[in-house]
C-alpha cells in the first residue's frame, strides 16, 4: 500500500522517554482492511544499498516461493509466512510492493501494538542497525527524520512511517536471519535489515491485527528483495498470483517466470513514478468504448486490497457502468455499505458468476507497452457480498489522497501472474489460475509453465494447503 511519511517531533519525543527500557522509535503497523474499511495504498520510502550477512553458503541466484493465504473479500489481504529470527520464528507479513521497509510489531517494549497471530518478535541491542549505515541514512532522509547534521556515531536507527490510511508505525532498525528453502534446495539464512515497530497508530490496542506486520517488495535499497539481490541470492526479481478464491502464492527470482506468453510493458521512469511499480500511462476503455478521458498513470500495489481511480476516470467509469445497466433487471442498492457502490439483482448473487454476465470488461492499454493490453474482467472489479449484492471494487482514489495516480490494487490482480522484473525494468502479467505453486527453476522450456494462446497451465509441485485464518478465531 502507497505510503506517506510524516515526521511528528512532539510525538517522537514522547514515544523515545516511553520505549527508553531498550531502545527508541520503530516505524508502525497500518490497518488491515475490511469490507467495510477498504484498504487505503501506502507509498515506500526508497533507500540505498546496505550489506547483507548470510550466515549459510552462498546458494547462487536461485528462487524461493511463499504460499499466501488470505483473500479480498471479505478479509481485504494477502499475506505470507517468514521465518524470522534466532531460532527462526513464523510472522505473517502483510504483502506489498507498494513499499519498501518490511516490519514487525515488536517488544522493545511495545507501547502501541494490536494483538496479532503471533507474539511479538523480542529483538536484542547486538541486532540493532547503527545510524550510520547506509541504509538508515537513507530512510531517515526520505521521512524527514535527519538533517544535515547527520546522527552521533554509534546510536541506533530510529525511524517513523506513515500511510495514506492514516496509520503510522515508529520504531528502529534491526538486522536478524530470514530463513530461506530454494528452489534448488539450499537452505540460507542472510541477515536482512527490517524495522522493529513498537508504536503503531491506526488499529486500537484491542483489536486483533490479522498479520504481525508488512513484507516491504517496492523498489527501494531497502526491500527484502532488494536486499536479497544484492547479497546475490536471488535476481532482483519478484512475482505474485492472487487466488479468487483465496490463497495463491509470491516468489523471489526469475524461475517461475513463462518464457513465453507474458505481456511486458517497460516500468515508468518519471520522476513521479520511478520508485512505484507503474507500466506509465493507460487508456482505459469500458467494453469496446473509451472512458474518454485522458491517458492516466497507473501503479500496481498488493498492498491495497481495492483498485482506485482518479476522481475524473472514476465518475467516468461510474456513468458508463450505469447507462449500460439501463434496462437490465439489476439496479443499485444502498442498503450494503460493504463498499460504496452496489447492485442487486432479482435475486441474491451467489457469486461472482451470477452476476458478470450484467458488466463488460474494461481494457487497460498501457501506452509504453507494445501491444501491452490488461482486461480486467468483472469478476476482478466487482465483490459479491455476504448479502448477495454486487458491489465496485473500484473506489474513487482522489478521496484518499492518491491526485493523479491510479493504483491496480488486488481484486484486478486475482488469477493474475504479475512479474516485477527490476532486472529487466519490466512489469509483465498472464492470466491464469493461482491455486496451487508451481515447480521453480523447472528443466522444462517453460521453466514449469505450459502456456498455450496467452494462458499459463503450471506443472505443480504440491498444492497449496491454506491455513486456518487464525486471526478469525481471535
Amino acid at each position: 500500500m502507497m505510503a506517506t511519511s510524516k515526521h511528528n517531533s512532539v510525538l517522537l519525543a514522547a514515544v523515545l522517554i516511553a520505549a527508553a527500557v531498550l531502545f527508541s522509535a520503530i516505524p508502525s503497523t497500518h490497518s488491515a482492511a475490511s469490507a467495510s474499511t477498504p484498504k487505503k495504498p501506502r507509498l515506500g520510502v526508497s533507500t540505498v544499498p546496505s550489506q547483507v550477512a548470510v550466515d549459510a553458503g552462498s546458494v547462487g541466484f536461485a528462487s524461493v516461493v511463499f504460499p499466501l493465504y488470505g483473500d479480498v473479500y471479505p478479509h481485504g489481504l494477502y499475506y505470507a509466512s517468514m521465518s524470522i529470527g534466532d531460532p527462526p520464528k513464523p510472522y505473517f507479513l502483510d504483502v506489498d510492493t507498494g513499499s519498501d521497509l518490511t516490519w514487525l510489531q515488536c517488544d522493545a517494549p511495545c507501547v502501541r501494538c494490536s494483538k496479532g497471530p503471533h507474539p511479538l518478535y523480542k529483538p536484542t541491542k547486538n541486532k540493532l542497525v547503527p545510524c550510520q549505515d547506509p541504509l538508515c541514512e537513507a530512510v531517515q532522509r526520505a521521512t524527514g527524520m535527519r538533517d544535515e547534521n547527520g546522527c552521533e556515531p554509534n546510536q541506533q536507527c530510529d525511524y517513523v512511517v506513515g500511510y495514506a490510511d492514516q496509520g503510522s508505525s515508529t520504531g528502529v532498525l534491526v538486522r536478524d536471519g530470514f530463513t530461506l528453502r530454494f528452489s534448488n534446495g539450499s537452505l540460507a539464512r542472510p541477515r536482512l535489515a527490517f524495522g522493529c515497530g513498537y508504536d503503531q497508530q491506526g488499529i486500537g490496542p484491542n483489536a486483533p491485527a490479522p498479520t504481525d506486520g508488512v513484507l516491504g517488495l517496492g523498489r527501494g535499497k531497502s526491500s527484502i528483495l532488494s536486499q536479497l539481490s544484492d547479497a546475490r541470492l536471488t535476481r532482483n526479481v519478484v512475482g505474485h498470483c492472487l487466488g479468487r478464491h483465496g490463497g495463491g502464492y509470491l516468489f523471489f527470482g526469475d524461475g517461475l517466470v513463462p518464457r513465453s506468453g507474458v505481456t511486458w510493458s517497460p516500468m515508468a521512469r518519471t520522476t513521479v513514478l520511478a520508485k512505484y511499480y507503474s507500466p506509465g500511462q493507460a487508456s482505459i476503455y469500458f467494453g469496446s468504448k473509451s472512458l474518454g478521458v485522458r491517458q492516466q498513470q497507473m501503479v500496481f500495489d498488493s498492498g491495497s486490497s481495492f483498485t482506485y481511480f482518479a476522481l475524473q476516470p472514476y465518475q467516468s467509469l461510474l456513468n458508463a457502468i450505469t447507462k449500460d445497466l439501463s434496462g437490465k433487471p439489476i439496479k443499485e442498492t444502498h442498503e450494503d455499505r460493504a463498499l460504496p457502490v452496489c447492485w442487486k439483482g432479482p435475486k441474491a448473487f451467489k457469486s461472482i458468476f451470477d452476476v458478470k454476465t450484467y458488466f463488460k470488461s474494461l481494457v487497460l492499454n498501457f501506452v509504453n507497452g507494445k501491444k501491452a493490453f490488461m482486461e480486467i474482467p468483472p469478476e476482478n472489479y466487482l465483490i459479491v457480498t455476504d448479502h448477495g449484492n454486487a458491489c465496485l471494487g473500484i473506489l474513487n482514489g482522489t478521496e484518499v489522497g492518491l491526485k493523479d495516480l491510479n493504483l491496480i490494487g488486488d481484486i484486478s490482480m486475482q488469477d493474475l501472474m504479475v512479474v516485477y522484473n527490476n532486472e529487466n525494468q519490466q512489469i509483465g502479467w498472464i492470466r491464469g489460475s493461482c491455486d496451487r505453486l508451481p515447480n521453480a527453476d523447472d528443466d522444462d522450456d517453460d521453466n514449469g509453465f505450459k502456456s498455450e494462446g496467452g494462458h499459463f497451465e503450471p506443472q505443480f509441485l504440491y498444492q497449496i494447503s491454506v491455513l486456518p485464518l487464525l486471526f478469525n478465531n481471535q
